[in-house]
């Protein structure tokens, strides 16, 4: 998850061994077999995913065994960054690294031989395990097994319950759903927001909901499945443009950059009143507006066409000195079981058909959303998610137009200029 960011909830520190190393890189190059035989492991990941009880049973059930979490919150800005630089230096990588979806085509497809082929440790048996479009993208150019799925994000958008009735709009879910099927629709409602004058804005910054739009929109976004950029004609990133040029006309945005401080303060200020929210977002708004937030947000249907907002894989360097061991705990935090404990964990929406229909997650509701059935909300529609195809370059050309989206929100560039400045990078980024 995400598609560019993905989990963002504040991580504390591990329990029992499990180190948080924040803003550090990973050492598994250096990871050797201790004096007393034990074995220590390095997963890098971002964000979080919920691993923190299954690393404590792991290490439980594995005496031999010290696990090491190398986690870090930005997603761009440091995960990504550090992992090109770590795979390219040959060194410094985790044993487990997490590879999130935007960025997945560039690591399995034309950086594969960095990455152990977990066939080689009876991964091919596990295919049932995953929906066939998870299985599917966790692959080598040559059908090697390089990740095992993660979670999924699917979609849906959370509201501010309160702004809402402030603004004297409908704040029953199945109301707020009926309001906006369609993304006209959206913004007519967030007109009537503006309206209202409560203060508030009706959308934090038009970054996710470009991300949103994108991911319902077809097959591939920003390149087609032969790496080539098309930016520039693609109908799924003109429309979506086009609607994020409306909102700003509109004035319905707040212009608050995405996971800066000023947008967390939003969230716990009620600053906004709508953010696109895959199962993982549900987390950071909880984290983030704390106590006061409780029973303040909800969560309904997004507009057009569902789709799929983030998920990850995790894989197994070829620096990793244990390979072994590492596929194996691979192996176990993505079998159904380990999903469905980081569902309970993080509310992380399992790719795992088995764990979809647990009743832990079909039945769970969320109690800091008004009780809001999030298992029943993201499970049902997951199981028909179709994947998109990113591209090699996707998360390089995804930042380009975030810059372009953001200076347009803040009146630096007009939309004309902001879509040649998203092009104009895009092709830098790509290469292309």
């Amino acid at each position: 998850m995400r598609t560019f960011h993905r989990r963002y909830w504040k991580t504390t520190a591990a329990m029992l061994g499990v180190v948080a190393l924040l803003g550090t890189s990973a050492c598994s190059g250096d990871d050797e077999a201790d004096s007393d035989g034990k074995i220590t492991l390095t997963v890098d990941t971002f964000g979080v995913f919920g691993y923190d009880e299954l690393f404590e049973q792991y290490m439980e059930e594995n005496p031999n065994i010290i696990i090491k979490e190398n986690n870090v919150t930005d997603l761009h800005a440091d995960y990504v960054p550090q992992l090109q630089q770590n795979i390219a230096a040959g060194s410094g990588a985790g044993d487990i690294v997490a590879i999130e979806e935007g960025i997945v085509q560039q690591f399995f497809l034309s950086q594969g031989d960095n990455f152990v082929d977990l066939a080689e440790y009876g991964a091919e048996e596990l295919k049932d395990n995953f929906l066939p479009w998870k299985w599917e993208m966790g692959k080598g150019p040559n059908g090697e097994i390089l990740g095992l799925g993660t979670d999924i994000g699917g979609m849906s958008m959370c509201y501010n319950k309160t702004l809402f009735e402030d603004a004297g709009l409908p704040t029953d879910r199945e109301e707020v759903s009926a309001s906006w099927e369609t993304w006209d629709d959206f913004i007519e409602v967030g007109k009537k927001f503006q309206e209202a004058q409560t203060g508030a804005s009706f959308i934090s910054t038009t970054v996710p909901y470009f991300s949103a739009v994108n991911a319902q929109g077809g097959t591939h976004t920003f390149f087609d499945e032969d790496n080539n950029l098309v930016a520039e004609t693609n109908p799924v990133i003109l429309e979506s443009w086009d609607l994020m040029v409306r909102m700003v006309e509109e004035g319905l945005t707040a212009n608050l950059p995405m996971w800066s401080d000023e947008w967390n303060a939003g969230i716990q200020n009620n600053v906004f009143a709508t953010l696109p929210c895959p199962a993982w977002m549900l987390g950071h708004i909880e984290n983030t507006a704390g106590e006061s937030g409780r029973d303040q947000w909800d969560v309904a249907s997004v507009p057009g066409n569902g789709g799929n907002w983030g998920g990850s894989w995790l894989a197994v360097t070829t620096q990793s000195k244990h390979p072994e061991e590492a596929a194996k705990l691979a192996m176990f935090l993505t079998s159904p079981e380990g999903q469905i404990s980081a569902w309970n964990a993080a509310n992380t929406l399992p790719s795992s058909p088995k764990a979809l229909d647990d009743p832990a997650v079909t039945e769970f509701t969320r109690d800091y959303f008004n009780e809001a059935p999030v298992g029943k909300i993201y499970a049902e529609t997951a199981k028909e998610l179709k994947p998109v195809y990113y591209g090699i370059h996707h998360a390089q050309v995804s930042e380009e137009f975030r810059k372009a989206l953001e200076a347009m929100e803040q009146g630096q560039l007009s939309p004309e200029e902001a879509w040649q400045q998203a092009i104009d990078g895009a092709k830098r980024a790509s290469g292309q």
